[in-house]
């Protein structure tokens, strides 16, 4: 057996010409086995058609909870419990090096749980690995991608290239994931990719850090990609400066039916407490949005007066509205709408937009 470890850090052109050569000769009952941070450069599909491949990759070796509890319990003697350990693995996603580093960071602390709680990339001994043995390595141009790609939560060759500026996002994506560093496909196309929620937490920090006036341009590109490519959900999703909060309601607007659909009020409840009061007031889609989003969550303090805010906006005439404004009532014109029962007392209202 032939042990090569650390092969990521080779690069020289002969040198893999002679382990290509040596794979295709190898001498009965003779077994490489290579340590490699990255894909190495050698025809892997080939050897892999031909049943000659095993390969141990990220899945493998990613810890289960069981594992898991073994080594922090076992180990590292941390007395967790099992919810603690759950937690902390669907954290860290299973990998050794993160859940050493978290165990080095509880020691000696009371409130295990409460640390595994708030655990996530801003901790100092993962900045510090991550930095020290990921970006430090990186090349300028791969750096600066990882950054500003950092603001999505999924990522495609199409949109990276929107946001960024550049042309390479689908050869970047795909070096990346040949360079395993810390991207997880989530499909079998190489459409879709997401950073390791580890990984993604350092990378955003970094950029609010390097660069806290590129990020609104970033998340903006983003938003209007997917306004563009019919995702208006995604495109709610994106966080928001100030002065993009009435471009930011539109899409909210937009994306309520689908959401509605999908029981996704949780997540619209989430998007409107981003969007300034006083705007969400002045929106009846908005209004009974939330006041929806209040119900499917079993709070029903400030329903009535959401959809108050609403019918107050829907008056046929503009001069009946507060400060004569025409604006939101006349969001969504055409749009099918949908009559809601007031409360009693009232009459009731319909909604632009909502199905």
């Amino acid at each position: 057996m032939l042990v090569l470890d650390d092969y990521h850090v080779i690069d020289a052109r002969d040198v893999q010409d002679g382990m290509e050569f040596l794979l295709d000769h190898l001498p009965p009952g003779l077994h490489v086995v290579i340590a490699s941070r990255a894909d190495p450069a050698l025809p892997l599909p080939r050897l892999r058609a031909r049943g000659e491949l095993v390969e141990i990759r990220a899945a493998e070796l990613r810890f289960t909870p069981d594992e898991a509890a073994a080594y922090l319990n076992g180990m590292m003697g941390l007395q967790l419990t099992a919810a603690d350990v759950a937690a902390l693995e669907g954290r860290t996603e299973g990998w050794i090096a993160a859940l050493q580093l978290a165990a080095l960071s509880m020691q000696g602390r009371d409130d295990a749980a409460g640390f595994i709680a708030g655990f996530a990339g801003d901790d100092r001994y993962v900045v510090d690995y991550l930095v020290e043995e990921v970006l430090q390595r990186q090349s300028d141009r791969v750096r600066a991608f990882l950054l500003q790609t950092s603001v999505l939560g999924r990522l495609s060759g199409p949109l990276c290239d929107a946001v960024t500026g550049h042309g390479s996002g689908k050869g970047t994506l795909e070096a990346l994931d040949r360079g395993n560093l810390f991207l997880v496909p989530l499909d079998d196309r190489r459409q879709w990719y997401r950073y390791h929620h580890l990984f993604a937490d350092v990378l955003r920090a970094r950029l609010l850090d390097e660069q806290p006036d590129q990020a609104p341009g970033l998340h903006r590109r983003a938003s209007v990609w997917y306004e563009q490519n019919g995702e208006p959900s995604m495109a709610s999703a994106t966080r928001w400066p100030p002065e993009d909060f009435g471009r930011a309601a539109d899409l909210v607007e937009l994306a309520i039916p689908a959401m509605r659909r999908g029981r996704q009020e949780a997540t619209v409840r989430g998007w409107l407490e981003v969007i300034p009061d006083e705007l969400v007031r002045v929106r009846p889609v908005l209004a009974v949005g939330l006041a929806g989003a209040l119900l499917a969550g079993s709070e029903f303090e400030g329903v009535q007066d959401r959809l108050r805010d609403a019918e107050r906006w829907l008056e046929p005439e503009a001069g009946d509205r507060p400060g004569g404004q025409a604006h939101s009532a006349e969001m969504g014109r055409g749009r099918q709408g949908r009559s809601f029962p007031a409360s009693p007392g009232r009459s009731s209202c319909t909604v632009p937009g909502w199905p």
